[in-house]
């Protein structure tokens, strides 16, 4: 039996390109004891990978090597564990592979619904759809008379943020790059407006469709797009900081709100999280998630790249700007 991996070639210095990463096989050895072999059927394709890329920093981090550090999703082909039987479903940190060897310990079963298995990586994963539903419901807190703004918000996060809002009550604005995205967060995904950063002012778009200021920003970019936002932040207004994707290719010169005064002129404030900061609220969020999810009241679009060797162009691409909804590679 061969397992197919993609490792960490060099560290990137800037953008994270393919010819960074290798995809080596390799035999597998005999099953050792307490462990059970995963076949890889969806890897994750997150924005937080590059930051692991580094060789330090607040993420798990990867040598050079080693295989990239992924969750993914599959089903079990060996076991030498009672109660892991051949055929489960499971989720976990199995990495950017064919075939992950781990103990139990790493991994969580997934109850099967009629849901398909790539929905637990994204609609239901810890970093797309339970990181925005706890940031919706237990930090942003956004509802009626509140106008929400995303960005990345035809990304994993953003779109299931801006979903939950909206259901909350708020005015949803979402910002995103191109038309084929700003469509979808309207025509599709039912926000109240979009702006495309690609063609648009955002700070002039801003002060059209929300003249008040915006009392509640959901943060996953950083960079030029927070501090626009920064600039029409409305009196008391709340700016979440979930993730920064402009500032992950060089995280030693991270560049800083100029703006940032907005929040003491405005009596605003600014306030950052992690889904893992919240573990008492994951179960809820996961299963409000899959009841909306299987009565088709919450959409995840899906872009799935076909086979383990487009893994390292599936993270560039993501990188440009260019995934709609949640990006995976589909290892088997």
């Amino acid at each position: 039996m061969e397992n197919r991996r993609v490792i960490l070639k060099k560290r990137p210095e800037g953008e994270a390109t393919p010819d960074c990463f290798e995809v080596q096989t390799q035999a597998l050895d005999e099953l050792p004891p307490g462990h059970v072999r995963v076949s890889v059927e969806y890897i994750s394709v997150d924005a937080g990978t590059r930051t692991m890329l580094r060789g330090e920093g607040f993420h798990m981090q990867v040598g050079v090597g080693q295989t990239i550090l992924a969750g993914g999703v599959g089903r079990i082909i060996e076991s030498s564990v009672d109660g892991w039987e051949k055929g489960q479903a499971v989720r976990g940190g199995l990495g950017a592979q064919t075939i992950a060897t781990v103990p139990p310990e790493h991994l969580e079963k997934i109850e099967e619904t009629n849901l398909p298995l790539s929905a637990w990586l994204g609609v239901l994963g810890g970093s797309t759809g339970v990181t925005a539903w706890i940031g919706i419901r237990r930090v942003a807190k956004p509802g009626p008379g509140d106008v929400f703004v995303v960005s990345a918000a035809a990304g994993a996060v953003g779109s299931i943020a801006g979903q939950i809002a909206k259901r909350d009550g708020a005015m949803v604005i979402g910002i995103a790059g191109g038309k084929r995205k700003t469509d979808y967060l309207v025509n599709e995904l039912g926000f109240d407006a979009a702006i495309d950063y690609k063609n648009e002012d955002i700070g002039a778009r801003l002060k059209e469709l929300a003249p008040d200021g915006v009392n509640v920003f959901f943060d996953n970019v950083g960079g030029p797009v927070l501090d626009a936002v920064l600039d029409n932040i409305a009196m008391r207004g709340r700016v979440i900081i979930c993730g920064a994707v402009s500032q992950y290719d060089d995280m030693d010169n991270v560049t800083g709100p100029s703006m940032y005064l907005r929040l003491a002129e405005r009596q605003a404030k600014m306030e950052g999280f992690a889904y893992f900061h919240f573990p008492e609220s994951i179960p809820e969020a996961t299963q409000e998630l899959k009841d909306w999810a299987l009565d088709g009241s919450i959409k995840m679009p899906e872009e799935i790249r076909d086979g383990i060797e487009q893994y390292p162009e599936a993270l560039q691409f993501m990188f440009q700007g260019g995934n709609l909804g949640k990006l995976m590679v589909k290892a088997s």
